[in-house]
Order: structure tokens, then C-alpha cells, then sequence
């Protein structure tokens, strides 16, 4: 599978990372359901026997219960795999989440995911989120530190702006960025993915495929049927009239993915890919064949006319949210 260096960390990733959110299980806020734990970690070990060379992950998902998981993973593992994880949303005992990026909440959380992943140190240790904004710089200082102490190695953000990425910048390079990107959320291309390249900040895209939505395997009778302890029941763009504006969309691109020998997936992956800018597109799996359908789209390089047969279907797509009296805005 093909690397790219991640921005100037010296670190270098496969373009495709494995992603665990889903893992987290559906005992939280934003979980996608009850699952089989065994499926899960075969998913990774899988991912890797397929040439994957890092694995992305968060505390907050399943409070704690995927960082598990992937530390299970690594334990079968001979070949171990770049470790990337996130701090700054705690689950509190009602289940509420919060944003909490304090210097003592910041090393309190490092050192509970260095315990659950058994790792002696996090690969890549980023922000989740930039909140509160005026803390910002209070938890970078915090991951410098972690990192001169040797417990992270390469300290990136996910979610951020480029005026917030700029102030940390300035501190310390930023590594990396970690922002949604696929098909159905564009907004990085607006002004973020120029900053990272012009700052030497690698950028992992997450949810490329938008939550399930471009793999060409939803339906309006699917997600009528997603359980509660999904939160993509909750999510609007899985309603009507969204969801018909989209799944519309999905039935215009299948054809340019079935003319390459292609499954939809692996098209949604390799569009997110075409940008320079972008280092790794971060691919859910909670089976071992999800896996097996995506990680090839690592190795795709889409055709000019490709990539404008896709462009002219989102356009389509964009006329329509205008219609309803909404637009893309950029998150997933």
C-alpha cells in the first residue's frame, strides 16, 4: 500500500489508516450500536495483514472501551502499528459529555490511555477538539510537555481551525490535522487544506465515506431501522429530507465506480485521496471484510474524468440542498 509523509513529523502512513470509532460500542452519546468485540479486533488485525500501518482511536469512544480493544489488537500483533488517540471529550457518570482540555485533565487522560492501549508511549497523542477555544494553548503546552517527557511522540489536533492551528504553530509545529472530509462535507478545501500545506501539517481525514452513507449500501428502509443506540438515528442527514437528497447523490456516482471495477467504498476513499494535501484516509471497520473492501481503495489514483464525473454528481447534489434551503456545512 502506498505511504505519504505525514506533513514534516517524519512520520510516514499508509493512506489508509483504520479507524475505531465504531468499536466504541453503542453504550454512549455517539456509539453505532451493540457489536461483537472479537469481530472488532479481527477487523484490525486484518487491516494490518492487508498492509495498514496505523490505527486511529479515542478516548472518549465507549469511554475508554475501543483504546481497549486496540490494545487487545496489539497484543496479537508481531508487526506493531503506528498508535494514533485523542483527549479532550470526558464521559461523566450521567453520560453527558464535556469538553475538557485542562493540563491536569490532559495528563490524567494520557496516562489512562497509555494504560488501556499498554503502549509505553502514543505515536501521535492529538486535541480532539479546540473547546474551550481559550484553553487551547494551556493543553498544547501540556502535550509539548508530554512529549519532551516521552510519553507521546508526534502531538497533532483534530478539528481545528487554521487561525487556532496557527497559534499552536507557534508554540510547536502542529503534525498533524484531523478533520472530517468526504464527499458530503467539503469544508476543508475552503481555506484549511491550503494552510496545512503551506505549514508542513499533515491532515488524516475522518468518516470519508460519511458515516456508512457513500459505500452504496444504505437505503431509506435501513435507516428507518437504526437502532436508538446508533447515533446516526439522530443525525439529519440520515432523515427525510436529507436522506433522499443524498442516497439520490450516492445513485448518480455508483456508475463511475462500477465502470473502474470499483465498489463505492473504495470511490469515496480514493476521492478524498486525490488532494495532495491529504496524508491518510481514516476507514471505520467493525468486520474483517469491511476492511477488506476499503484498504484496496488506498492504491487507487482516480482519472481526471473520474474525478470530474464526481464533481459534477456533488454539484447536482448541491443544487438540490439548495432547493430544500440548506447546505453542505461541512460536518459530518
Amino acid at each position: 500500500m502506498r505511504k505519504r509523509a505525514l506533513g514534516a513529523s517524519g512520520l510516514e502512513l499508509t493512506t489508509i489508516g483504520i479507524g475505531t470509532w465504531a468499536i466504541g460500542g453503542g453504550d454512549w452519546k455517539f456509539g453505532w450500536g451493540q457489536q461483537d468485540e472479537s469481530e472488532a479486533i479481527a477487523a484490525i488485525i486484518r487491516g494490518i495483514e492487508l498492509g495498514i500501518n496505523w490505527i486511529d482511536t479515542a478516548a472518549v469512544y465507549g469511554n475508554g472501551q475501543s483504546e481497549v480493544l486496540v490494545g487487545r489488537a496489539l497484543k496479537q500483533l508481531t508487526s506493531k502499528p503506528i498508535v494514533a488517540t485523542k483527549f479532550g471529550r470526558v464521559i461523566q457518570p450521567d453520560g453527558s459529555i464535556s469538553a475538557i482540555i485542562k493540563r491536569e485533565s490532559v495528563i490524567a487522560e494520557c496516562e489512562a490511555s497509555l494504560r488501556r492501549l499498554d503502549v509505553e508511549a502514543i505515536d501521535l497523542y492529538q486535541m480532539h477538539w479546540p473547546e474551550p477555544d481559550a484553553d487551547i494553548e494551556e493543553a498544547w503546552q501540556t502535550m509539548i510537555d508530554l512529549k519532551t517527557q516521552g510519553k507521546v511522540r508526534n502531538i497533532g489536533v483534530s478539528n481545528h481551525s487554521p487561525e487556532q492551528m496557527a497559534r499552536l504553530h507557534a508554540m510547536h509545529p502542529v503534525a498533524s490535522l484531523q478533520p472530517p472530509y468526504n464527499m458530503f462535507a467539503r469544508g476543508i478545501e475552503d481555506k484549511t487544506l491550503s494552510f496545512c500545506g503551506e505549514n508542513g501539517i499533515g491532515v488524516v481525514c475522518y468518516s470519508p465515506m460519511c458515516k456508512g452513507l457513500l459505500t452504496g449500501k444504505f437505503s431509506a428502509d435501513r435507516a428507518a431501522i437504526l437502532d436508538e443506540t446508533d447515533h446516526r438515528s439522530r443525525d439529519p442527514k440520515f432523515k427525510s429530507p436529507l436522506l433522499e437528497v443524498n442516497l439520490s447523490c450516492v445513485d448518480r456516482l455508483r456508475p463511475i465506480a462500477e465502470r473502474a471495477g470499483k465498489t463505492l467504498a473504495q470511490l469515496s476513499i480514493a476521492w478524498t485521496l486525490r488532494r495532495p494535501e491529504v496524508t491518510s484516509a481514516i476507514v471505520g471497520a467493525r468486520r474483517p471484510d469491511q476492511i477488506e473492501d476499503t484498504a484496496v481503495a488506498g492504491d487507487w489514483e482516480l482519472s481526471d474524468q473520474e474525478t470530474a464525473e464526481v464533481e459534477s454528481a456533488l454539484q447536482l447534489r448541491e443544487l438540490e440542498l439548495e432547493a430544500l434551503g440548506t447546505v453542505d456545512q461541512g460536518r459530518v
